[in-house]
């Protein structure tokens, strides 16, 4: 008898997740406000608001784990703040109830600026902004009595991935010839995740008790500068010499003082002006698993990209990093 899992969200992570569970033969029941996803057999999509008390306990019947990959409504500290803290205590509960684990996808956020690689024993002692609102989050898992694992990753790219840094803001501008301009530095190193790999982490961590209740690391290649993302996602696309530009950090936090949406992406300057390094050999030992190289990760990401162009109907929404 094939298991039961439940996923909520059908952003990048959880769409990917839940195919990726349907196609080795679980079951699924996806849950979103809209009742958005994956059209497979094995997947059955429900409207449910995961965030209000009792609403996922009838859809939590029968399931061994819960992939929460919903996020907030905004990307901002007080959108974070007015709905993360209640909608995971919400999920817990019930997956409390069910007998269920509960594994989140988790940023780098609570780790702060960090001089040298991030491994998983590095101090999540955040308390500003989203950051501390990530790093309340975690430490409210650690208490829950519900089992957790978190699997942490930096920024995504990959099929799906649309509102992100590796996203449309650099293929969409990319496949159509403009310019791409990414923020804070062009050769400075960067961790990104590509988010099958952060699915196959999640899967994996799900299935083993032994890593309950951890907080680890998605496997994710050597960072590279964001001058090397592009142009390895460039190559794949068969561009040469694409155009690539800088928004200056000055300016982005000159205008972060008018405009919200622009300080809250400021706030994260520092992850893009200065080295930002993620270590995950040791998740990946634990996980039996290794990051897709980024030539076959680029190349896979421009075809769901081209794909996507040529049926945009065929094609669901996209989400933003967690």
């Amino acid at each position: 008898m094939s298991t039961l899992h439940v996923v909520t969200g059908a952003g990048p992570v959880g769409w990917t997740v839940a195919t990726r569970l349907a196609d080795r033969g679980d079951r699924v029941r996806l849950l979103t406000r809209s009742g958005s996803g994956p059209d497979h057999p094995a997947i059955e999509r429900r409207r449910v608001d995961v965030a209000r008390p009792g609403a996922i306990d009838d859809a939590l019947t029968g399931a061994a784990s819960v992939f929460h990959a919903a996020h907030g409504s905004a990307y901002a500290a007080d959108a974070w703040r007015r709905e993360l803290p209640a909608t995971e205590a919400a999920v817990l509960a019930a997956a409390g109830r069910a007998g269920a684990v509960v594994v989140f996808p988790e940023s780098l956020y609570s780790y702060g600026p960090v001089d040298g690689p991030i491994t998983e024993d590095t101090p999540r002692t955040a308390t500003t902004g989203k950051l501390g609102i990530r790093a309340d989050l975690l430490r409210a898992r650690q208490r829950s009595a519900t089992p957790t694992v978190s699997v942490a990753a930096s920024d995504f790219f990959g099929p799906r991935v649309r509102t992100a840094h590796g996203g449309e803001r650099v293929v969409a501008p990319l496949l159509a010839g403009r310019r791409v301009r990414v923020m804070g530095a062009l050769d400075v190193p960067h961790a990104f995740t590509y988010v099958p790999d952060l699915a196959a982490a999640m899967i994996a961590a799900a299935d083993d008790p032994a890593l309950w209740n951890s907080v680890l690391h998605a496997p994710t290649g050597p960072a590279v500068t964001q001058r090397q993302l592009v142009q390895a996602l460039a190559d794949a696309a068969g561009i040469a010499n694409p155009r690539i530009g800088v928004l200056p950090g000055w300016a982005l936090r000159g205008l972060g003082r008018v405009h919200p949406p622009t300080r809250e992406l400021a706030e994260m300057l520092y992850q893009f002006e200065r080295p930002f390094l993620l270590d995950s050999r040791r998740s990946e030992r634990l996980l039996a698993l290794t990051p897709t190289p980024l030539p076959q990760a680029a190349a896979t990401t421009i075809a769901w990209w081209r794909d996507r162009a040529a049926a945009p109907a065929a094609v669901g929404s996209g989400g933003g990093p967690h």
